[in-house]
């Protein structure tokens, strides 16, 4: 079992800076992967970024290549979302993920994924 919690979330203008937090708690956590999912209103959930448990092996979503980054502190049991130059298209619902099993690597479907947290809000508006 693996609890998930989200944060740092909230309104920032279009060009403004975002650093979302997800604390993972549970046995060997550090050895999963971690997604970042978001879901805008009327629209499906997607695959933002994830990170594999070991290799740190990443993957971007294109939209946000080059203007967020994905990392982990293994002593924080934390992963962080590093969001710049934010776009108003990047308004939604942030969700983190966990699987069931472990791998070497990470995908960014939401069928691949089991655990997940209650999400944070992040709003890009002027």
């Amino acid at each position: 079992q693996v609890q998930l919690v989200e944060s740092g979330g909230g309104l920032v203008q279009p060009g403004g800076s975002l650093r979302l937090s997800c604390v993972a708690a549970g046995n060997a956590v550090n050895h999963y992967a971690i997604a970042w999912f978001r879901q805008a209103p009327g629209k499906e959930r997607e695959g933002v970024s994830c990170i594999a448990g070991t290799h740190d092996k990443i993957e971007y979503t294109d939209s946000v290549k080059g203007r967020f980054t994905i990392s982990r502190d293994n002593a924080k049991n934390t992963v962080y979302l590093q969001m710049n130059n934010l776009e108003p298209e990047d308004t939604g619902v942030y969700f983190c993920a966990a699987p069931l099993v472990m791998a070497p690597f990470c995908l960014l479907g939401v069928s691949d994924y089991d655990y997940w947290g209650q999400g944070t809000q992040v709003t890009v508006s002027s």
